[in-house]
């Protein structure tokens, strides 16, 4: 099905998770001439991080994704952990001018899970996928995130189960290669080079490949 597609959008609420959950998929896709377009909805500044600290989250964001190929990149410079507190109708119009640009026929969004940047990113991309006339989306896809995908209270909230699956066997060295752009955010073993390699495994196993990227299918329009 990614074939038939011409232009994705990856909505990523900080840098990092759109490497972590979709890194492979990105790398897959650009090798196939599908344009791509990455949403960088939040960042970290003030008033918990410093502005240094964005700058060096940024060029790490940029290095990483000019290795999977990405040229078309945004930043809506939202302060992490703060995207919750902007109104819901504003937050809306910022995220769906990407979407306008972009004119996306599969967008990956992420997993409403732990963490509430993620919650909210989900909550309005949910908003600005929504069928329309002038929507082209055909494929709406949740990606995974290491961490916090994987720590949802189990029985309580939703749990991650993956129904779409992506062979990424000759990806997986460019994806380990952007991760390791992220210097200043790989630095325990929940979100290690060890970790992403297993998980890359694992999702893997489920489908005879060596390394596979999973994710949750939302919407599918042929």
């Amino acid at each position: 099905m990614i074939e038939e597609i011409k232009n994705a959008l990856i909505v990523a609420p900080h840098p990092d998770d759109e490497t972590l959950g979709v890194g492979g998929t990105i790398s897959k896709m650009v090798k196939k001439g599908i344009k791509v377009t990455v949403l960088i909805v939040s960042g970290h500044l003030p008033p918990l991080y410093s502005n240094k600290e964005f700058e060096i989250t940024k060029k790490e964001c940029l290095k990483s994704l000019k290795i999977l190929g990405v040229k078309n990149i945004f930043f809506l410079k939202i302060p992490a952990t703060k995207i919750h507190e902007i109104p819901v109708s504003e937050l809306n119009q910022k995220i769906k001018k990407v979407f306008d640009q972009s004119k996306p026929e599969i967008v990956f969004i992420p997993f409403p899970d732990r963490h509430i940047d993620h919650k909210t990113v989900f909550e309005s991309a949910m908003v600005c996928s929504r069928p329309s006339k002038k929507n082209k989306i055909k494929i709406l896809l949740t990606y995974e995130t290491l961490s916090e995908t994987h720590w949802n209270a189990d029985g309580i909230e939703a749990n991650f189960v993956p129904n779409y699956f992506v062979n990424i066997e000759k990806e997986i060295g460019v994806k380990i290669k952007a991760i390791k752009c992220y210097k200043s955010q790989i630095k325990n073993q929940a979100r290690s080079i060890k970790a992403v390699q297993s998980l890359s495994e694992f999702r893997g196993s489920q489908n005879f490949f060596k390394n596979a990227e999973a994710f949750k299918l939302i919407r599918l329009i042929s």
